[in-house]
Parts: structure tokens; sequence; C-alpha cells
């Protein structure tokens, strides 16, 4: 069961939270922005599509989480966390472009799950939840770009609607390795 966050969730319930209940839980002690750090830092090791090649510092996530957090109370952000059994699962967050030609659109910047609570659905309720926050905020269309060889994002997003309007072939470079970007992108004007 997915439910955003009121009463007391039950064991094992998936709890979804929105960037005001994030706020809260990131302002009382950093417990957000740690567990989050825990959870990347753990996927970019294993080889996640996370935009880093080594995982990053406590203090470069906290102050990522600073600025969606910023930007959400702004209306130009939406971050969306997912808990199960009071344990941050994963979060994802979007951001409104800010050049003035381009306001009414934003991207999909980051989704990330920690590998213990992959295929559970986590991902598929965040990503849903940022929809409709893109939604209710007048975005127009949602844009995301991901590497080539992340199959099960892309079946994600693109089971969610998102269409490819774009690929760079070998344009991500892992040491050696090159993957296509893939963009792809949500008409919310029309969906």
């Amino acid at each position: 069961m997915i439910r955003n966050a009121t009463a007391a969730p039950t064991s094992g319930e998936l709890v979804l939270l929105d960037s005001a209940a994030v706020a809260e839980r990131a302002g009382a002690d950093g417990e957000f922005a740690a567990a989050a750090h825990r959870i990347l830092a753990e996927l970019v090791a294993a080889g996640a599509a996370l935009g880093w090649l080594e995982p990053p510092s406590a203090q470069e996530v906290a102050g990522l989480v600073d600025q969606v957090l910023a930007r959400s109370r702004a209306g130009d952000g939406a971050l969306r966390a997912a808990y199960v059994d009071g344990q941050l699962a994963g979060f994802g967050y979007w951001l409104r472009h800010r050049r003035p030609t381009h306001r009414p659109h934003a991207d999909l910047e980051k989704l990330a799950v920690s590998a213990a609570a992959q295929g559970r659905g986590i991902g598929r309720a965040l990503t849903a939840a940022l929809i409709a926050d893109a939604r209710a905020a007048g975005i127009e269309v949602l844009t995301l770009d991901a590497r080539g060889d992340n199959a099960d994002a892309l079946h994600l997003y693109f089971s969610l609607g998102f269409t490819e309007y774009g690929r760079l072939p070998d344009y991500v470079a892992v040491g050696e390795r090159r993957y296509d970007k893939v963009f792809a992108m949500l008409d919310l004007r029309h969906a």
C-alpha cells in the first residue's frame, strides 16, 4: 500500500513525503540528507548511472538537498521521499528551468531507490508523485535524461508516458566505456 504521510504507517507500508514534509525532517537533524547520502553513495559505488563517477560526499549531498528544498519552497521544484518501516528507501526531484523562456518546463533531475528496496514499485510511486507535483505547479513539459544502458529506468519512464526525443551516441564516458545519453519528455499539456 502507498500513501502520503498522515497517520502512523503499518509494517512494510510505503509512505511518500512531499517537499514540505521532507523539509521538516531535513531541518530537524539532517537525517534526510544523511540517509540520501547513504543511498547515493551505495548506488554510485555499485556503478549506478546517477551522474557521479565516485560516490558524492556527505557535504555535497547536504548542499544538494538544501538547494532542492529552497527551489521547492519558491515553487521551482519538488522533492519526494519514500519511506518503508521508517527508513528512507528512495527519493527524487524535479527543478524548473531558470531561463525566462523555459519557465513552464522542468527537468526530472534525480531518482534514486536503495538497492535493498528496488523492485517494489518505489521508483514508479516516486515518479508518478513527481509528475503530479509538476502538473500542479503548472509545468508544461517535464524532461529527463538517462544513460542508455539504464534499461530499467528507461522502461519505467516510458511506461509512465515519457517519449524519447533525442539521443547522443557514446556521450557518457565511464573510464574506457561509452554510453548513449537518452533524452525523454512528458508533455503535460496533452497528457
